[in-house]
Formats: C-alpha cells, structure tokens, sequence
C-alpha cells in the first residue's frame, strides 16, 4: 500500500483480538504493524488469534492481547474484502475488524511489536519508547525463534504463557546482531494491497508459515492436527 503524501509516522491502534476475553490480570501484548492496516497486519493479527486459540482455548490464551495497526493506518476502515476472505479460508475470525493508525500509546503498551517489513521496524522504533528490543519484522522474529531452545525458556504450566512470552523476546533481542537475514528480501511480507485474490492467498500463507513456529514457541505447544 502506498503512503499518502504529506503524512507523518502516526499512532496506531487496531482491533484488540483475545483481549476482549476475560482472562488473568497479567497479559502480554502483541502488536502486528503494517502500511494502511487493512491487508497485511489484520491477517496476521486474526491468524495469530486464531492459532493460539487453537492451541491454548479461549480461557487460556487470555493472557495474551492481539492487535494491529498501520503506520499510516486507515482509521475505521474495514479490512479488505480479499484479506477477509483469506482468513476466512483458513478458518480465522475477519468479523468486526476496524482498522487504526498507529499511535504512540500503542507501542507503548506492546510488549512485543512485530512488522510487515524493515521500513516499518524502523518506524515504530523510530517513535521511541524503548521500542528497539521488543520491535522485529515477522519473518526477523520467526528466524530468532528457531534458533532458541525451548528448554531455556519458562515453562507455561509452571510459570504461565505470559512470562514464557517475556523470556522469548528478550532471547530473540540477544540473538539479533548474531543470526543476520541471509537478504533484505528474507525479512518482507510484501504488500498485495490491489492485487487479486490469488495474491492474498500467497500473502496469507506466507504469514501463516512464519507464525507456526512463533506461536509454537509462545504457548510451547505444537500445531494440533
């Protein structure tokens, strides 16, 4: 999607996902930042729902808050019709998605914020609020993962999914300077912003399979078949 003109990095917020369910008092927030917030992060924001609702139930997975914004988000607009039917072929949640422009108490608040592409990483840490170490592309975060034993990690019976979560960002922000992308490239999820349904569907897998390992790593559950 192509940034208006004449516009500034705004603040975003965008459709709160688990966090409209009643769960523990301590949470962990998840942020998805794209361009406009109508195509590439509310896919990631639902499909992230999704899966971890899929792993951990509804009560479970309270602990963990999903949302999205963009970073010249199109505040109130619905999600595009072929985003919405992507996440509805994967079986997620599209209704009631309200897109929004990201803000500064939305990074802020997010524990973890996870980006479309680069130029979007460096907007959101470009905001402040000491968001460097808790701020990756997806694809970024989905490499630092896998290179993290999940032994190392608290376990969620024991010690809950939200201090798991905690210990997994500040492991992926160890290992940044040392597992470098193999290219540019390696870190987008490009945008399919006008592009036709067939494109979305790239678009959506592509997440999907970046997001597997991440929330397998999140709730230290695997996929259910």
């Amino acid at each position: 999607m192509t940034a208006p003109e004449g516009r500034g990095i705004a603040a975003s917020s965008s459709f709160s996902g688990i966090s409209d369910l009643s769960g523990p008092a301590e949470t962990f927030r998840i942020l998805h930042v794209s361009t406009g917030n109508v195509c590439r992060s509310p896919m990631t924001e639902r499909l992230t729902r999704h899966a971890l609702t899929h792993r951990l139930g509804l009560a479970a997975a309270g602990g963990l808050i999903v949302e999205s914004a963009g970073t010249w988000g199109h505040e109130g607009a619905p999600m595009e019709a072929n985003a919405a039917t992507v996440l509805d072929e994967f079986g997620a949640d599209a209704t009631g998605f309200v897109g929004r422009e990201l803000l500064d108490e939305h990074v802020i608040r997010a524990d973890l914020v996870l980006t479309a592409t680069r130029d979007h990483r460096a907007q959101v840490i470009s905001m402040g609020h000491s968001a460097g170490l808790r701020t990756f592309t997806l694809k970024e975060f989905t490499r630092l993962v896998r290179a993290i034993d999940p032994a190392t990690l608290p376990d969620p019976l024991d010690d809950g999914v939200v201090e798991r979560a905690r210990a997994l960002v500040r492991a992926a922000a160890a290992l940044r300077g040392w597992l470098l992308a193999p290219s540019i490239e390696a870190d987008e999820v490009h945008d399919p912003y006008g592009a036709p349904l067939t494109y979305f569907r790239s678009v959506g897998e592509e997440i999907d399979q970046a997001l597997e390992p991440v929330v397998t790593a999140l709730t230290g559950l695997a996929a259910r078949a």
